[in-house]
């Protein structure tokens, strides 16, 4: 029974190789990269390849011809084995120098590092004021404890006249069996003259 096959993986990449072969592409600008993008100190010249978005050492930056690595397209004893055809061997032109790159890695990161998070903040939702005629309403409506049970107003007050009902036909009963011209007990008589006040005496 043949032995399983492994699977091969990417391999480290070597910050330098002897391979003198070179891409056919254009050289790439340092110039058109961000400052965090590229990395110009010597101990690890490196820069993310456009094409595969991965960290690629610089071979022979401080040469006429310095050029990227060949690289695989993901991490190393991770990803599978699979070559940057595009972005390896591919010269790189160093448009940018050191100063002038540490002063704008600097100056971009002075700016992000100042910028906090703007915390939303909602304004409380303000009630709609009432009508005057609903505020009247609230007015002449009973308190809660008297409503009952969640009953609408109307039936409220249909309830509370048919329980004095009763007693307000009684009333009309016997205002109506009154004597002609006699007046109810306790009322004050009626005046017959026209009465003429006089102003007070100064």
């Amino acid at each position: 029974m043949p032995a399983p096959t492994l699977e091969r993986t990417a391999r480290p990449r070597k910050s330098r190789t002897r391979s003198r072969t070179l891409n056919s592409r254009p050289a790439l600008a340092l110039s058109t990269l961000r400052p965090h993008q590229y990395d110009l100190r010597p101990a690890c010249a490196s820069l993310v390849c456009p094409d595969c978005q991965t960290w690629v050492p610089i071979t022979g930056l401080q040469t006429k011809k310095p050029k990227l690595v060949p690289h695989d397209t993901g991490r190393a004893f991770e990803a599978p084995a699979v070559r940057c055809r595009l972005g390896s061997n591919r010269l790189v032109t160093v448009d940018v120098t050191v100063k002038k790159w540490q002063e704008r890695l600097t100056d971009g990161h002075s700016e992000t590092v100042h910028r906090r998070r703007t915390t939303v903040r909602r304004k409380p939702k303000v009630a709609v004021a009432p009508a005057v005629s609903q505020i009247a309403a609230q007015r002449q409506a009973p308190a809660d404890d008297e409503r009952g049970n969640g009953q609408p107003l109307w039936r409220l007050r249909n309830e509370q006249w048919a329980a004095t009902a009763s007693a307000v036909r009684d009333a009309d009963t016997r205002r109506a069996q009154l004597p002609v011209g006699a007046a109810p007990l306790g009322a004050p008589p009626v005046p017959l003259k026209t009465l003429h006040p006089k102003p007070p005496a100064r």
